[in-house]
């Protein structure tokens, strides 16, 4: 019998059997097939089996079972030269099957047939792992083969073997030690997916089998470049640099962001993000590596941390002028569609964004448990607060909590039963008010009954929250007019878009809105009959030719400004409202002389009781009056404050039997066009059941004539025009105040009282417990309404150092560390514009030179500190005193005194340094 075979290798879990005397035959059955150490047992992860001949097994078998140990049927020493493709590599041949090529052993029964029978010379023993997946096990017959290759030299390729469940980190870490690559420098790999289709491995803890890797596929591996970039994405030409940028050497993190449409909110946040010391740090020394979370169902697949980790690289590379943050912009409308297309946004939103999926990307808790939010219930504030804060480490965990996130104190009192409910909720940064003042300026153009006076423009102080009769009020006292006498309406597109009533709110009334307040008589009652005057509102047309067949057509097109004027009751015939109108437009038209009669041309010649009857006018008279349209208009009732005009009369004007007209007068609705149904023809009155408005009709010619644009469009300014509600500047301290101030809620945000078991409009109360490394400040500039949004341009005074939270923050304080609530700025994020449009840039501080730079675009500029304070701050960044001091490297003795972080910068001329 064969003796054992030397240098076997041993079992992952079970020990080689020791030399002993050769069993016999069915007691070595019994042992290779049953039992502990038998081919029946199941099969264990992580231990070795072995691959035996077939042929060579059946031999066995049959020896065995036929219990003569002389017999011919003896099968020698163990041969498995079947197996194998040639007898030099020792390649197992593809395609073998179990049961038909060869049998599974398990270590220990491999090791008894070699200690009895040998293994044949030169031979080596076919030893396989036992690997589970997804919740089976099997022997992994044929390892993953790799083809392994460098992005910079494709040609040489590099072939491992791996297991199913081996990790992507390991073929990583084979890749970097074939192609002798330092631990320093970063790498990714990419996997050909098809001919010429490559796919990035993002996940490499995942193993071979999750990331569905075969046999023969070949694995890329990219080494980042000094500047930042992947060699792979320098393939566009706009990412190719000139030889000059090629060369360029300059302090890293002064580099600008290319604006590519829109952009200048993304790019500013983006440099206020960057220049938060810890947080550029993390990125640059790869820790997020080990972070990334790609199974985070809040997450992005660690996409966002990838295309944000590249920036930051670039940035700080020290050899780019400016980038082009293309890929990031496509990953962010990717998975944040509000930011889609290249329509201008808000850097906050855009900064709050991308702080939560960083975080998610980053976050160290890869499965989030149930946390029960509890009330303070009578509990001590600090033992409430600590249980908050250990409640939200147990499902958020990254970088940026570490470095972003504080704590509130939150208060809620019920109005009604008095039950006080106190909470601590997690911040990622504070939104301040400004304090508002409580006054509005707005424009108005006052139009006088008298004729030969122009409209005034004024420019009135009025409560922000005040009533129409409040707008009135206030111009009263620069016109001596009585607000009794005015009414207020809203002029677009030369037509009434609305015409206010008295306790109507002044917040539906825009700064973009041209706002008409007309004198009226004073003889008007809310009863339509009760009192003697009526309130027209009147409307300019021009007939105009229109294309048509045979040329007959014509359109009436709206223009000027229109008036409100009163007229007497008893005084409301065509005729008398023609005389009224004559005289009012009498500034800017020019009654006919007596030249301009015609006393022979019948056509011209009406009765003098009767002008053009409503309806009697050209086809085409309901056709729009023009292209834009005007909103729905509150209508004018015959009994709506509308007195008397105090001029002279129709019966006191000389008359003539005959006279030329010089314009049409026509009822129409309140768009300025006709509608004949609803018309109520009359030949000596007019009609106000359904139709108040009347349109002043002009033929081209007659216009053209007797009416004068110029004077009817000219206007005088009020001196109160050049009065300006100056705004003074506030402290950051007191919007931080005013932060902490209690409030009650509104009626849209009530809360739900547990004692009461009703919604109530609590009194809410925010203070500050637990501040946090670099405190986010966002100045809430934007005020938005129900009917009116407007930005503030207050100036806000804050503080280059030296901010002191100690007086806000209710938390007992360690008075031996003052500088636990002490704050110093590195970041501003600046608005420029109003609402519609408006440009964002950044000052920074560099975390390196503590030199401060003005960020506008790809354009970036040296700043002193005395500039950084503006109107147009908008985000600030502060960094706690003491992370300062731990992140600043300790200088050596030979080393020359390193400037203050964020200090004032050496004496040096303004650069664009692109």
């Amino acid at each position: 019998m064969a003796a054992v075979a030397e240098n076997l290798p041993a079992a992952a879990e079970d020990q080689e059997p020791q030399c002993e005397a050769v069993p016999g035959l069915e007691n070595q059955r019994r042992q290779i097939e049953n039992g502990e150490s038998g081919r029946d047992r199941p099969l264990r992860a992580g231990e070795s089996w072995f691959l035996v001949e077939q042929h060579w097994y059946k031999q066995w078998e049959v020896y065995v079972q036929g219990g003569d140990q002389d017999s011919s049927t003896f099968p020698g020493c163990i041969n498995n030269a079947k197996l194998f493709e040639d007898q030099v590599n020792w390649c197992l041949k593809k395609g073998l099957v179990e049961g038909e090529d060869y049998v599974l052993l398990p270590a220990a029964a491999w090791h008894y047939l070699v200690s009895w029978y040998g293994l044949e010379h030169g031979q080596p023993p076919i030893e396989r792992k036992v690997v589970e997946l997804r919740g089976f096990c099997k022997v992994e017959v044929y390892p993953v083969e790799l083809l392994l290759v460098q992005h910079s030299d494709m040609g040489t390729r590099y072939t491992a073997e791996f297991s199913q469940t081996d990790s992507i980190d390991l073929v990583s870490c084979i890749a970097r030690e074939q192609f002798l690559v330092s631990p320093q420098e970063e790498t990714r790999l990419w996997v050909e997916k098809a001919q010429g289709s490559f796919e990035r491995l993002c996940n490499t803890r995942v193993t071979l089998f999750d990331a569905a890797l075969k046999s023969g596929q070949l694995i890329i591996m990219e080494t980042r470049s000094k500047d930042g970039t992947w060699p792979s994405a320098q393939t566009h030409a706009v990412n190719r640099a000139s030889k000059e940028d090629e060369d360029f050497q300059g302090q890293p993190g002064i580099c600008g962001l290319t604006n590519l449409g829109n952009t200048c909110f993304m790019n500013s946040a983006l440099q206020c993000l960057s220049n938060v010391p810890q947080l550029t740090e993390y990125f640059l020394k790869n820790r997020y590596l080990e972070e990334l979370n790609f199974c985070n169902p809040l997450g992005m697949k660690g996409e966002i941390a990838e295309a944000y980790a590249d920036l930051v690289k670039q940035a700080w590379s020290g050899r780019h002028r400016s980038i082009v943050p293309q890929v990031f912009k496509t990953k962010v409308g990717h998975f944040a569609s509000q930011f889609l297309g290249y329509q201008q946004h808000d850097s906050q939103e855009l900064l709050s964004f991308l702080l939560d999926g960083l975080h998610e990307d980053l976050n160290r808790v890869k499965k989030k448990e149930y946390v029960e939010l509890c009330d303070a219930a009578g509990r001590p504030d600090q033992e409430v607060a600590q249980e908050a804060w250990q409640n939200h480490k147990r499902r958020n965990d990254s970088v940026i909590v570490d470095t972003f996130h504080g704590l509130f104190k939150s208060t809620l009192v019920c109005p009604d039963c008095g039950n006080v409910s106190v909470t601590f909720d997690p911040f990622c940064y504070l939104s301040v008010p400004l304090p508002v003042s409580h006054k509005r300026v707005m424009e108005v153009f006052f139009v006088s009954m008298d004729p030969r006076r122009k409209p005034e423009q004024h420019r009135l102080v009025v409560p922000k929250k005040g009533k129409i009769s409040d707008l009135c009020v206030a111009l009263a006292k620069h016109t001596g007019v009585s607000p009794e006498r005015m009414m207020v309406a809203d002029v677009f597109s030369h037509r009434f878009y609305k015409i206010y009533q008295l306790e109507e709110s002044l917040s539906s009334i825009l700064d973009r809105d041209d706002i008409f307040i007309y004198e009226v008589s004073g003889r008007s009652a809310i009863c339509e009959n009760s009192r003697e005057d009526v309130v027209l509102p009147i409307y300019l047309r021009e007939r105009t030719p229109a294309r048509d067949y045979n040329n007959s057509y014509y359109g009436l097109m709206l223009f000027g400004h229109p008036l409100l004027v009163s007229v007497p009751r008893d005084r409301l015939s065509w005729d008398s409202l023609y005389h009224i109108l004559l005289y009012r437009l009498s500034r800017y038209v020019t009654r006919p002389s007596s030249d301009d009669e015609d006393d022979g041309d019948e056509k011209d010649l009406e009765d003098k009781d009767s002008i053009p009857k409503p309806g009697h006018v050209a086809r085409g008279s309901s056709q729009d009056p023009g292209p834009e349209q005007a909103g729905p208009s509150s209508r004018v009732a015959g009994g709506s404050r509308a007195p008397v005009d105090n001029s002279p009369g129709p019966s006191h004007w000389p008359q003539r039997a005959r006279r030329k007209h010089l314009f049409t007068l026509q009822t129409v609705n309140s768009n300025g066009t006709s509608d004949r149904s609803n018309f109520n023809e009359d030949t000596h009155g007019v009609s106000l059941s359904s139709q108040p408005y009347i349109a002043i009709d002009w033929e081209p010619e007659m216009k053209k004539r007797y009416y004068d644009e110029v004077e009817a469009e000219g206007y005088v300014k009020h001196d109160c025009v050049g009065y300006v509600l100056k705004k003074a500047p506030v402290r950051l301290q007191e919007c931080i105040e005013l932060f902490t101030t209690m409030e009650t809620l509104e009626k849209e945000n009530p809360w739900y009282c547990p004692s009461c078991k009703q919604h109530q409009l609590a009194t809410k109360k925010l203070d500050l417990w637990k501040l946090p490394e670099t405190l986010i400040i966002h100045l809430k500039r934007f005020s938005y309404t129900k009917f009116s949004r407007e930005k503030l341009d207050t100036l806000v005074e804050f503080p280059i150092r030296d901010l002191d939270f100690s007086e806000f923050v209710i938390k007992p304080q360690n008075e031996s560390a003052p500088e636990l609530y002490k704050y110093d700025l590195i970041a501003v994020s600046n608005h420029y514009g109003g609402l519609r449009d408006g440009h964002y840039t950044t000052f920074a501080c560099n975390k390196d030179s503590g030199q401060w730079h003005y960020f506008d675009d790809n354009s970036v500029s040296p700043v002193t500190e005395n500039q950084i304070e503006s109107k147009a701050a908008y985000v600030l960044f502060y960094q706690r005193q003491d992370v300062a001091r731990r992140l600043q490297p300790q200088p050596s003795l030979s080393d020359p005194p390193a400037p203050p972080a964020c200090g004032p910068p050496p004496n040096s001329e303004v650069m664009d340094l692109n």
